[in-house]
This record gives structure tokens, C-alpha cells and sequence, in this order.
């Protein structure tokens, strides 16, 4: 498997201060996922969505369903965080719960409504935080770090990004 694969648009990297402008690009990448995402998934017949987008990866289903389980846990990471102080988040086992019934049989467009309207209630909030809203933080158990909301955005806009391009590098390579 190459690493361009796993990940076609690289590793998610932000090093130094977080500007309200990078912020506001970040939203509005959330903001045009859900648009992006249907274009990718556009005209897939059902073998399509079941192929593995790599080797030993999930298939375009697992993946779509996948956004939608992973940004609705993280909608509710923000909501603890901007209600509490430093809450210790719940972490998931993603590779687990794409191995659920849902992930593997649901149709597709179960998950591109729900991450349509969790994307669109995601932006209102995320539009109307303050710079101390996005200074606000999150623990995470798993991988021992404090995570602060801003730097949650730019994760989310690139994770919505990186499992597109799954999905629109496999067309390309299948020639769909």
C-alpha cells in the first residue's frame, strides 16, 4: 500500500498560531463537505460503494458511514467542551463500528442526510464561538492530550477532506 493511499491529501499538520481566518477557511470546508462528499458519491452503483477505496481499507460505504459516525462525535466533543470544563471525551472504536451492520448495509444516503444536517448545525455553532470558545478544551483519554476547540476545526476540515479524496482518488483509479 503506498502512503498516498491511506492518505491522498497528506497528514493533517498545523504548526503555529491559528488565525481567525484560518478558522473561518476551516468552517467553511465543513460547511461544503456534505455538497463535496454527494459529488463523490455520485451515480456509485452498490458494488462500487462496497470496494475497498485501498488494500486492507474500508470499503466506500464503510467510509461514508464512517464520516458521519466520527463528525457526530465530534459535534458532541464541542458541545461538552463549550459546557464544561476540560471534560474527558469518550473515545470510540471506529474500526470496530465499521465493522457493524449499519456501516456495512445501510444505504449511503442514511449518512449523507445525517452528516447534512449535523454539518449545517455544526456551522451555526461554529460560526457564533468566540476566540475563548475556540480556546476551550477537551481531554482525550486515548491519546493522553488536551485538545483545544481551534485546533478540533482543523482536524475536522481536513478528516472531511482526506476521506473524500478516498473516495474521488478510487474513481480515478477505476476509472468510474
Amino acid at each position: 500500500m503506498t502512503e498516498d493511499m491511506k492518505y491522498p491529501i497528506g497528514h493533517f499538520n498545523h504548526e503555529g498560531p491559528i488565525t481567525v481566518q484560518q478558522r473561518v477557511d476551516w468552517i467553511t470546508e465543513i460547511s461544503v463537505l456534505p455538497t463535496r462528499l454527494a459529488a463523490a458519491l455520485q451515480g456509485l452503483s452498490s458494488e462500487q460503494l462496497d470496494t475497498p477505496y485501498r488494500p486492507e481499507g474500508w470499503t466506500i460505504r464503510q467510509v461514508t458511514h464512517h464520516i458521519a459516525d466520527s463528525h457526530l462525535n465530534s459535534f458532541t466533543r464541542f458541545k461538552l467542551a463549550l459546557t464544561e470544563e476540560q471534560p474527558t471525551i469518550k473515545p470510540y472504536y471506529e474500526d470496530r463500528w465499521a465493522l457493524l451492520s449499519d456501516t456495512l448495509e445501510a444505504p449511503v444516503e442514511l449518512s449523507t442526510t445525517l452528516i447534512k444536517a449535523l454539518h449545517e448545525r455544526w456551522v451555526i455553532l461554529l460560526r457564533s464561538m468566540t476566540d475563548e470558545d475556540y480556546a476551550r478544551t477537551f481531554f482525550h483519554p486515548g491519546s493522553k492530550q488536551v485538545n483545544r476547540l481551534e485546533h478540533a476545526t482543523g482536524m475536522y476540515a481536513w478528516h472531511g477532506r482526506h476521506h473524500v479524496a478516498h473516495i474521488t482518488s478510487l474513481r480515478v483509479r477505476m476509472g468510474w
